[in-house]
């Protein structure tokens, strides 16, 4: 694998990937991105993080079918390659080893 870490955007555009599933292209992560976090992301910023992630070996891609919507060009579609899980879940974990050693401290004030 090329690059073994990888941002915060990058984990929200895999963990997004695999949310959508058969349905992950560059428009429908920007859409889930914003349903789903609040963030609003630049289309471009998106294509570069996929991109990314596609040379790291963290997802695959490829053309869907022409459609008349798009006057005929087609879609790029993204999978979270097993790779791709791995490291999401190697990022969880460690969140989760250090969320857990947080001390319970009463913030009311």
């Amino acid at each position: 694998m090329k690059g073994d870490n990888i941002g915060e955007l990058e984990e929200l555009v895999l963990l997004l990937v695999g949310v959508l599933y058969e349905n992950a292209y560059g428009v429908s992560v920007l859409k889930e991105m914003k349903e789903q976090t609040g963030r609003e992301v630049n289309i471009s910023a998106i294509h570069a993080v996929l991109n990314r992630l596609e040379e790291k070996g963290l997802l695959t891609s490829g053309m869907g079918g022409a459609s008349q919507v798009r006057g005929g060009r087609r879609k790029r579609y993204y999978t979270l390659t097993s790779t791709g899980r791995a490291v999401l879940d190697q990022v969880k974990s460690m969140r989760d080893k250090l969320y857990n050693q947080l001390p319970a401290l009463n913030f009311s004030a």
